[in-house]
């Protein structure tokens, strides 16, 4: 094994920073802008979820490269090209509106923060290896705290900004994405650099042991298929039910604050279990908050959604990445991880565009977000049924 960084907190923070733009940013301020975008192009629910859906098949485009790519060119190369190609695309999502342009960079942000977030994970895992909790924590601050960052800093800004300015301000909202993003990119770089992630001698692949792990999988794939409906379809919820933009910024501010305690709250388990426990009990709690602001309608039961999802829903990736870690040699950790975000990938791609399809056939978003709700809680029962894996 490799020894720790001589500053391995420094290294944490700018690898969570990298996390904030692939993830938070390329990903999920879609969300936020929906609201205005949807309204200026006059889309439906279908159409706006097509954009995520694209997002996501530029993910499974991402994640499949990653993990051929991986174990010949190197973590840290992977994480710092995807960190640099994510910040550009999000700067070039603000500055056309046609449909195709915004098409082509979804897919973009998609691709490139795939390969950043599969890797990034494999280099979190290699930080205090003698330290279980610690390890533990250093995986969880990674997505917790990197991702809640992110929709934090979007969620102060974006509704309030164009609640100022109009809904015709909604590209300028991209392009100082992308100028945040850039901000963050020297740090993020650095932080790879001092990491090097397990790498594979010559073209022979790694084997994994699909079969015992296959609950971990299904489980991450409903994971996939169910969370990306909160976060696409929550603004544009809330504001077809009147709510304001500072009601819509202080939900997610509150989502935000809540994933980056996340890691908190599930150190003691990641670092307790071995099996699918974690990532069962973690589904169950997203799929509570995605349910909660249909069966609790008004400011109340949003805030608790915000508090249930937030504090658990990027605590998957870390339930996936502690199982890993855990179960599996050092040797295939990039590779196990480019396999369950594939997957995670293909089942995320169905995700926004089935809810929308759902949404204009009922003219009712919150049926959609009860089905969603009902498909994390089938992936939670299947997770539970996940072994730890024999140690030879």
């Amino acid at each position: 094994m490799s020894r720790d960084p001589t500053r391995p907190w420094l290294v944490l923070f700018g690898l969570a920073l990298g996390m904030c733009v692939t993830n938070s940013f390329a990903r999920f301020a879609y969300g936020l802008m929906l609201p205005a975008m949807k309204t200026e192009m006059g889309w439906n629910y279908t159409q706006a979820g097509w954009l995520n859906t694209a997002n996501a098949i530029g993910y499974i485009l991402g994640a499949a490269l990653t993990m051929g790519l991986i174990g010949r060119v190197g973590a840290t190369r992977l994480f710092s090209f995807g960190m640099v190609t994510t910040a550009a695309s999000l700067m070039a999502t603000g500055l056309q509106e046609a449909l195709w342009w915004q098409t082509l960079w979804r897919v973009a942000a998609g691709l490139f923060g795939a390969m950043s977030f599969s890797s990034s994970g494999a280099l979190a895992a290699q930080l205090f290896q003698h330290d279980a909790r610690r390890n533990a924590l250093a995986i969880g601050l990674l997505f917790g705290f990197g991702g809640g960052l992110g929709i934090l800093l979007a969620g102060a800004v974006i509704p309030l900004m164009l609640d100022r300015f109009g809904n015709g301000a909604w590209p300028q909202g991209w392009i100082l994405i992308g100028l945040t993003s850039f901000a963050f990119v020297p740090l993020s770089l650095w932080a790879a650099a001092q990491l090097s992630g397990p790498r594979q001698q010559g073209p022979r692949p790694i084997r994994l042991p699909l079969r015992p792990i296959l609950a971990q999988m299904v489980g991450y794939g409903t994971f996939g298929l169910g969370y990306f409906v909160y976060f696409t379809f929550l603004s544009v919820w809330m504001t077809e039910r009147q709510f304001g933009a500072g009601m819509i910024a202080t939900v997610w501010v509150l989502l935000g604050l809540c994933l980056c305690v996340s890691p908190f709250v599930w150190r003691p388990v990641f670092a307790r279990f071995n099996s699918g426990a974690p990532l069962a009990m973690i589904l169950t709690c997203i799929a509570t908050g995605t349910a909660l602001p249909v069966l609790w309608p008004g400011p109340v039961g949003l805030l608790l959604s915000a508090m249930a999802f937030g504090l658990s829903v990027f605590m998957s990736p870390s339930a996936v990445t502690s199982f890993i870690r855990h179960n599996l040699p050092m040797q295939n950790w990039g590779a196990a991880i480019s396999l369950f975000t594939l997957v995670f990938a293909v089942a995320q791609t169905i995700g926004p565009y089935a809810a929308g399809w759902l949404g204009d056939l009922t003219t009712d978003l919150g049926i959609s977000l009860l089905a969603a709700s009902g498909v994390l809680l089938s992936g939670a029962l299947v997770a539970l049924q996940q072994k730890p894996l024999p140690q030879n």
